[in-house]
This record gives C-alpha cells, sequence and structure tokens, in this order.
C-alpha cells in the first residue's frame, strides 16, 4: 500500500513545473476563499467555535489532503458533520467531540485496512439523498437563533416548534435583517463574479465591515485566536475506557458519515476530473486525520464535494492545493482574525441555510416527486425523516430496511404460467400428451413467492401424468425456494406424476447443488429446455410398452 501510494505521488507529480504549480496555487487561494465562511459556519454550527472550524480546514488540509485517495480531494469541516456533533456537544461538551473524533479517526483507518469502502455502493441513491436532506434541515434547524436572534432552548426543529409554541416567536430585527440581506445578497450575486470571487465570503466580508462602521447590537464571531493548537483541545489524560464506552457509538456513527461523505466526493469528482480514485487510501487517510486533529482542538473532518468541485474546476493539477487551501487558512487566521471577530453570526446563518438548501439532491428530488415515483418517494422519506428526529446511525439503517423490503415486496411477484403441450409445434412424439403440463416459471424463487407455486399447483387438473417446471426465467432461488420444490416433487412422485426440471440456470443449479437437491431425482428429469422433457417423457411411456 505505501509502495503504490509512492508510485502515485510520483506519476502525479511528474513533469512538475512552474505552470502547473501556478495552477495549483490559483486553485488553493479560490477553494481557500470558498472554504474560509464555510469553516467558521460549520465550526459554530457543530456546538463548538469558528477557530475549532478553521483549524480542522488547515489540519484537514495538510494531512488527510496530502494522504488522500486522490490529487483533488479538499477535506475539512461539513454541515452534514456539523449536524451530528451538535448532539454529541449538548450532551458531552468539546471532550466528547475530540473522543468521538479518535474513535471515528481509528474506526475509519479499520474501515480502510479491512478495504470496506465498497460498501457505499450499495446504499440506494434514494437513501443518501434521504439522509442529505434531512441534514440540510437538521442544520438550517440549528441556525434559526442565530438567524432570528431568538431564545429558543430547543436543539433540534422539533424542539424548536415545541418552544415557539410554548412561549410564543419573537425576533430581533436587527438580527434577521441582517440575515435575510445576507442570502438575498448571495442569491443574486452575479455568476460570473462568483467564479473569481465567492459570493458567500464578498458578502459575509460586506457585512463584517458594516458591522465595524456601524457597530450592530447583534451577536458576532468573536475572538479568533492566533494559534494552531487551541486552548480546548483533546488531551491523553482525557482519553479513558469510560470516555471511550460512552462515546463508542457517536464516533461510529461520525466514522460512517465521514466514510459515505468522503467516498461519495471522491468517486462525482473522479468523473470530473477524470482520475482514478482510490478508496482505500482515501479512508486510511481520513482516519489517521481525524486521529490527529482532536489533539489540535478541531473537530472531525470528511472530503467536501463544494470545496472538491471548485479546486476541479479551477484547475488543480495536485494535491498540493489542498495544502495551499490550508495555507491561506493559516493567513486568514493570523492575519484577519480580529476582523473576522466581528462577523456577525446571522450573517454565517445566512450562508448555512444557503449552503443547506443546495445540498438537496435537486436532480433526484424534483423528477422523483413529479413522477410520483413510489418506490424511491418512500425509501426518500423514511430517511429524510429518521434524520430529522433520530440521527445518521438510525437514519441509514431505517433506511435500507425500507430499500430491502420494498426490493422484497417489488421482487415478491413470480410469474408462473401453466400450459398444455401443443403436439402441432413439436414432430416426432408417440402420443398427444393431454395429461401433460408445462409449467413456466419467471422471476425469483425465495420465501415471498413460494406459496405462488403451491397454489399454481393445486390449480392443475386432475389426470395428469406429469410436469415440466420449465424455470429458464428463474434469476435465483433460496433454501425456503429449494424446499418447497422439494415438497412438489416428492408429494407428485407419491403420486405417481413424473416430475421434469427444465432450463436450470448456472447460478441456480449451484444453489440445487449446494444444498443437494438433485441428487434423488434421476438423471433424466433434468433436461435442457421443455422440449427435451417431454420427449424424455414421450421416450418413457415407449419403453414402458
Amino acid at each position: 500500500m505505501i509502495n503504490k501510494y509512492l508510485n502515485d505521488l510520483k506519476h502525479e507529480f511528474k513533469n512538475y513545473n512552474t505552470q502547473k504549480f501556478t495552477k495549483d496555487l490559483f486553485a488553493g487561494i479560490t477553494v481557500g476563499a470558498v472554504a474560509l465562511p464555510l469553516a467558521l459556519a460549520f465550526g459554530t454550527s457543530s456546538g463548538a467555535s469558528a477557530s475549532a472550524g478553521l483549524i480542522t480546514g488547515i489540519i484537514a488540509g495538510i494531512i488527510i489532503g496530502a494522504l488522500s485517495g486522490a490529487s483533488f480531494q479538499i477535506s475539512g469541516p461539513t454541515g452534514a458533520m456539523a449536524a451530528i456533533l451538535i448532539n454529541v456537544s449538548l450532551q458531552y461538551g468539546m471532550e466528547g467531540i475530540f473522543i468521538s473524533a479518535l474513535i471515528s479517526g481509528v474506526v475509519l483507518t479499520v474501515f480502510g485496512i479491512l478495504k470496506l469502502g465498497r460498501i457505499v455502493s450499495f446504499i440506494p441513491n434514494s437513501v443518501i439523498s434521504g439522509f442529505t436532506s434531512g441534514i440540510a434541515v437538521v442544520i438550517a434547524s440549528g441556525q434559526i437563533n442565530n438567524f432570528f436572534g431568538t431564545a429558543s432552548t430547543g436543539h433540534d426543529l422539533i424542539g424548536h416548534i415545541s418552544y415557539f409554541f410554548q412561549n410564543g416567536f419573537s425576533f430581533d430585527y436587527q438580527t434577521t435583517l441582517i440575515g435575510l440581506a445576507t442570502i438575498i445578497l448571495i442569491i443574486i450575486y452575479p455568476k460570473k463574479l462568483n467564479e473569481v470571487l465567492p459570493g458567500s465570503l464578498t458578502v459575509i466580508v460586506l457585512f463584517m465591515v458594516l458591522n465595524i462602521v456601524f457597530k450592530f447590537d447583534v451577536a458576532t464571531v468573536g475572538m479568533i485566536p492566533k494559534s494552531l493548537m487551541l486552548e480546548s483541545r483533546l488531551h491523553l489524560n482525557q482519553v479513558n475506557l469510560d470516555a471511550i464506552n460512552n462515546l463508542f457509538l457517536p464516533g461510529i456513527s461520525i466514522a460512517l458519515l465521514g466514510m459515505i461523505e468522503s467516498l461519495l466526493c471522491g468517486a462525482t469528482a473522479s468523473k470530473m476530473k477524470d482520475e482514478h480514485f482510490d478508496g482505500t487510501r482515501e479512508l486510511i487517510g481520513q482516519g489517521i486525520g481525524n486521529m490527529i486533529i482532536p489533539f489540535f482542538g478541531g473537530i472531525p473532518a470528511t472530503a467536501a464535494i463544494a470545496r472538491t468541485s471548485v479546486a476541479v474546476k479551477s484547475g488543480s493539477v495536485t494535491r498540493l492545493t489542498s495544502v495551499i487551501h490550508s495555507i491561506f487558512l493559516v493567513f486568514a487566521m493570523f492575519v484577519f482574525g480580529g476582523f473576522i471577530a466581528k462577523i456577525p453570526m446571522a450573517s454565517l446563518a445566512a450562508v448555512l441555510m444557503v449552503t443547506s438548501w443546495k445540498m438537496n439532491d435537486w436532480d433526484f428530488i424534483i423528477p422523483t416527486f413529479k413522477n410520483r415515483i413510489a418506490t424511491p418517494l418512500i425509501k426518500f422519506a423514511v430517511t429524510m425523516a429518521a434524520t430529522i428526529i433520530f440521527d445518521l446511525t438510525v437514519a441509514i439503517a431505517l433506511g435500507m430496511f425500507a430499500a430491502i423490503i420494498l426490493f422484497a415486496l417489488n421482487n415478491s411477484q413470480l410469474h408462473i404460467d401453466i400450459k398444455d403441450v401443443d403436439t402441432s409445434k413439436l414432430t416426432g412424439l408417440s402420443y398427444h400428451h393431454q395429461d401433460t403440463k408445462v409449467m413456466y416459471l419467471s422471476g425469483t424463487i425465495f420465501f415471498g413467492t413460494q406459496d405462488q407455486i403451491s397454489e399454481a399447483i393445486r390449480g392443475i387438473q386432475e389426470g395428469t401424468k406429469a410436469l415440466v417446471l420449465s424455470i429458464r426465467g428463474v434469476s435465483s432461488i433460496d433454501d425456503t425456494g429449494i424446499s418447497e420444490l422439494k415438497d412438489i416433487y416428492e408429494k407428485m412422485d407419491s403420486s405417481d406424476i413424473k416430475v421434469y426440471f427444465s432450463g436450470i440456470s448456472p447460478k441456480v443449479r449451484k444453489a440445487f447443488d449446494d444444498h443437494h437437491f438433485l441428487d434423488a431425482i434421476p438423471a433424466d428429469r433434468i433436461c435442457w429446455d421443455a422440449i427435451e422433457a417431454i420427449t424424455r417423457y414421450d421416450q418413457s411411456l415407449e419403453a414402458a410398452e
């Protein structure tokens, strides 16, 4: 793995020159400009601080960026992660965030070593879209107090609604106006200018300047320490067995989210840049980074598609773009920290609300709802609701459970067609075979469909002497289905009805062999197709005479 990493680095930096460095430099500065307001906003929305968000972007950009599975990945604090961390912060404080980050780093590293990254490919798109939209709602609802200047004691959407229902909704006009103005300006910000100077950064700087000049009576970001090691950070003596036991499940949730976000980001960006993405290395890089970040006072990080896509579109050549973006954040922290402290929290809340809106996968949501496609709608709704009410781990579990149930229901219709033998289409037969039936099966035979075969068998007329089961259209069969076929064969054999099996696919044949199903069935009853089965029955009748 190390040798492959070194070889990939050699290939990545082969013929590296001033021109390529200039591209990395420009892309890094552009990504840094995009990342700065997001780092501040996600830091505060996670229950930590703006400084913690900056530290996370800096350390993640250097460590994870250097070790990532491709040249284009940009990691840092994200909205999805903030949605999980706020609950950890409320229950366990900053120490809980740090320890759960450390646990998630260990888990991600183990995931990488075990090469579990491909698990993400088994999560349906509707489930991923559901929890993304759910997280968007959680992020937006978490900014209600900052945006409106309210004093709700609720910690989630339901909590806020309950608080306002009991106490009434009153807001601060000045704070709300700043928030609304920030959203409007971001929306109308020219797209062409946004490619050079990010709109969110420009608008936040504007309100920072206005606040410095007019001294608004609103909440602000507050002091930004000029240190890469914050006063509030993880210390080894805080890591003990009790803390690990209490925070193990949050750590797992963070690791799962980090894995999903990072791998989906990598898969998407690899298509944009037409470059191979190593998911295993990405997980290990994310794991190592998240084990180190809390010792600097940062929060858990993951690859972010917003920053990564900006890097690719800005002409990023190598992973130096990620490092340069971190240097930009360091520069902003040390040189402009005093100015950053004056940014109104309402402006950051507005940025997060706009980000929450953009997080939704509208390319999936709009056509799905417009066309009323039931199955993905249900999976989307279940996952989204579970994300809002519970957390990511429960949401993914419920979403996958819904997906499995719906898949089973959608595939539980086994098509069965019983036909008489049309002797006019067959030649060389000695008998008319009026007592022979052919049952065509198509679909999946499993515990949800096996009863349909039994019902169909009962409908066969009395006097039938032979039955051909054509299963060429059966894609798979489980142990319950095999057991059902065995019972049918034994019952019909005891009633002197000959049963033939035709069209057995390799996959079904393997299942039969694994259960030794064919051991008790004469070899001449296993045929290539229904014609061969009918011919063999015809020959057996001749031999009997």
